[in-house]
């Protein structure tokens, strides 16, 4: 069985998270689509339908068994209702095909059950919850935690607190009554720390000592999270390693937060937020009143930076001062609120391939691709 997640128009409306990646890549709960395909089918292959600069890295099937819209979070329902679907039938949900069984489209199904579905770049932390619920069920179904050592305290049933093996949990609050709590494969919850759930830490991935995690929060694989964050979610391999305060943000791989760096998530007026759309090329008015900030791969914030409510850091960018930068940062930027420069590609790429190193992972000619490609459009647009 070979699946295509297809990006399904929504590439451009979920940046700055898919400038380096599709929309079946990009985590939200525990996993990511890709991941959750692979669950919930163990058998079949999974491919992507998104941008060309991007297949380098994220192979293309040409002609797909199924062809899904990855902007659905899948559950065992819908696995199942695609099995039955003969070629040329679709799946419908609230009149648009989120499966098609092969290439062509002969008749279309109301599909009865009721996934979740992405629209919006916000939808990905208010969603969280929900989400990171169905995501622990899927994940400990007829698996057995690790004990958790007497040294923490739990608060709550210890049936939502799930623990794999080689995780190092010592000294730590955890209160699982809000929502279920997961630690990852050789992750670390350091001394002093103070969880609510939901929430996920990916493997590899750490809490430093005395951090405060308000859920619904999603700390992704290898990142190393300190201070105080609440509803944020980390894509995998970013560092926030010391204090300061993320609320209702998203951040994607290969960032990193310098020491106290800030980020405002309600306006002093309370009133509804806008926020820089990619889609539309401007700032759109929302009826938020909770957004911080959004930072899209290999971004950077040097030491105090402050952010503004519902800011948007485009891919490899370097942000540093004392005061608050504008609201909306291009990609490839460097600089504060006293104004931008290019960053210079060559030193980019140099910044980049210096922290994958530090993980033992390599920078590729598909990622040497997508930096080259989204430099050029930068600077053309």
């Amino acid at each position: 069985m070979k699946i295509a997640l297809s990006d399904s128009g929504f590439h451009q409306r979920f940046k700055p998270l898919t400038f380096a990646k599709p929309v079946g890549a990009l985590r939200v709960g525990m996993f990511t689509n890709l991941e959750r395909w692979k669950l919930l089918l163990p058998e079949a292959e999974i491919f992507f339908r998104t941008e060309s600069y991007l297949e380098g890295k994220f192979p293309r099937c040409e002609s797909p068994d199924y062809t899904i819209d990855a902007s659905v979070i899948p559950d065992h329902q819908l696995a199942e209702a695609l099995k039955i679907l003969d070629k040329g039938q679709g799946l419908t949900l609230g009149g648009k095909v989120i499966v098609q069984c092969g290439n062509g489209s002969n008749s279309e199904i109301q599909y009865d059950g009721s996934p979740i579905k992405l629209e919006q770049l916000w939808d990905f932390f208010q969603q969280n919850d929900h989400i990171l619920r169905q995501d622990f069920e899927l994940a400990t179904k007829n698996k057995k935690s690790q004990e958790l050592p007497a040294s923490n305290t739990l608060i709550g049933g210890k049936e939502q607190l799930f623990i794999e093996e080689g995780a190092s949990i010592q000294a730590a609050t955890i209160n699982v009554a809000s929502g279920p709590v997961y630690i990852g494969k050789d992750a670390e919850v350091m001394e002093g720390s103070l969880i609510r759930g939901p929430f996920y830490l990916g493997e590899h991935a750490a809490i430093k000592m005395g951090a405060k995690v308000y859920g619904a929060t999603t700390i992704g694989p290898h990142c190393k999270v300190g201070g105080e964050i609440s509803n944020v979610i980390f894509q995998g391999y970013s560092n926030k390693g010391h204090d300061g305060f993320l609320g209702n943000s998203l951040i994607g791989e290969w960032c990193n937060l310098g020491a106290d760096t800030n980020s405002s998530n309600l306006k002093n007026n309370y009133s509804p937020i806008r926020v820089y759309s990619y889609e539309k090329g401007n700032f759109i008015q929302t009826e938020l009143l909770f957004m911080g900030l959004v930072m899209g791969d290999h971004g950077r914030s040097g030491i105090n930076t402050m952010f503004n409510t519902a800011t948007v850091v485009g891919f490899s960018s370097n942000v540093y001062g004392s005061d608050f930068p504008k609201k909306f940062i291009p990609s490839f930027s460097w600089g504060g609120a006293d104004g931008f420069v290019p960053f210079e590609k060559e030193k980019a790429i140099e910044a980049a391939k210096a922290m994958m190193q530090r993980r033992k992972i390599e920078f590729g000619s598909a990622d040497q691709q997508i930096f080259d490609f989204l430099y050029s459009q930068t600077f053309l647009e």
